[in-house]
């Protein structure tokens, strides 16, 4: 890797994780009270995927520990978002379903959001934020590959 192809990298990944950073903060201060972003994260992918999910197969999809998806689930679980319930074919393992209040908060979440995130595609520009949306996906895919 030449000294340029270095820098450029470091110069990315620095952006990259800036941004990450910003991003989070920005969406945290406007979360429905109570609501964390691990929390909102939980719910958006529960309710996209439009299932149940174990919770070994949520920790694997957001990268963490069993322990930590577990602490998030009681949270959940606590604030009444999601249901927990055994698995019938093997009752050492649970399966997790968004609740309908869960799906409520999710969706406020979301009214909450958009406009902090808007704002921001508007200033970039939308046919901007389209040119780098493959290149993002693309580098997404590579990361993941690299950590599966």
């Amino acid at each position: 890797m030449s000294t340029s192809s270095r820098s450029l990298s470091v110069s990315l990944f620095s952006e990259l994780l800036v941004v990450d950073q910003l991003a989070r903060a920005s969406i945290a201060r406007v979360l429905p009270k109570g609501m964390e972003l691990s929390h909102f994260s939980v719910l958006n992918h529960l309710a996209h995927s439009g299932g149940e999910r174990s919770p070994a197969q949520l920790a694997k999809t957001f990268h963490l520990t069993r322990g930590a998806m577990t602490n998030t689930l009681h949270k959940l679980e606590w604030a009444g978002w999601v249901h927990v319930r055994p698995d019938w074919d093997d009752a050492r393992r649970k399966m997790v379903s968004i609740s309908p209040s869960g799906q409520s908060a999710r969706d406020a979440a979301i009214a909450a959001i958009a406009p902090v995130i808007s704002d921001v595609v508007d200033t970039i520009g939308e046919d901007r934020v389209r040119m780098v949306l493959p290149v993002l996906r693309e580098m997404r895919a590579k990361l993941r590959d690299r950590l599966d």
